[in-house]
């Protein structure tokens, strides 16, 4: 039965509407409780404009078919909606010094597509499960890596360019500390020679730190101290 007369036009293509609706409402309602680049409002809109996009692919050419004259291809609105939706997820993306972040939520971004698609191709169950999926994943996957085993204690050396005479060099060991890093092989030169004394030029300070947490964390947070030029690994290339 139709609503207004025209195929596609449904009260079974208005109920997909309101699956993909919720099913990406909810997807957005966890992001937003975990105060994520994207949340609510984005994957909502995301999920319902993907299964209208899916339903227009289904049900909007059929007045220009023609049997044996005019064939379309409807899974070519589908593809472009998969590839499109990648302006989203990069907006999403973002690197700060040499650490990337936003990654999961462009995933999810892209998974919520996939779900309002699902409800617009009539795959209903499919759509409902893949959501149950994403709560698994956000939820039950961060406890089990608790009880992975994990090699402790991993020594990592930091090479830290900073503005020396502005207690820059004490920020960033007291930041290390507060991480519960142990900071051990201290090295502070200039100009390629070890300094003992102060000086105005910037420094550059080599340290090899251990902790438990992944050493992205340690690098994020010395890279917001103020003074600090550049913070990277040293296999890193001048990551600024």
């Amino acid at each position: 039965m139709t609503v207004s007369g025209l195929p596609g036009e449904g009260w079974t293509q208005l109920g997909e509407l309101a699956l993909a609706f919720v099913l990406s409402s909810l997807v957005g309602l966890e992001r937003e409780v975990r105060n994520k680049s994207a949340g609510l409002r984005t994957y909502t809109l995301v999920g319902v404009a993907s299964a209208l996009f899916m339903l227009i692919s289904k049900y909007g050419f059929n007045n220009v078919l023609t049997p044996g004259l005019v064939v379309l291809d409807p899974s070519r609105v589908a593809a472009q909606v998969v590839s499109g939706l990648g302006f989203i997820g990069g907006g999403v993306i973002f690197m700060r010094r040499n650490v990337v972040r936003g990654l999961t939520t462009a995933a999810s971004v892209w998974l919520t597509a996939a779900l309002g698609m699902a409800c617009g191709a009539g795959l209903l169950v499919l759509a409902v499960a893949t959501t149950l999926g994403h709560f698994v994943i956000m939820f039950v996957f961060p406890r089990l890596l608790r009880f992975m085993p994990r090699p402790k204690n991993t020594a990592t050396t930091l090479d830290v360019s900073y503005n020396d005479r502005q207690g820059v060099l004490r920020a960033l060991l007291v930041e290390c500390t507060t991480l519960r890093f142990s900071v051990s092989h201290v090295r502070i030169t200039r100009n390629g020679q070890h300094e003992d004394g102060e000086g105005t030029a910037p420094v550059c300070l080599t340290m090899e730190v251990r902790g438990k947490r992944p050493v992205s964390h340690l690098i994020s947070a010395l890279a917001g101290i103020a003074g600090v030029v550049e913070v990277g690994t040293a296999d890193d290339d001048g990551l600024d």
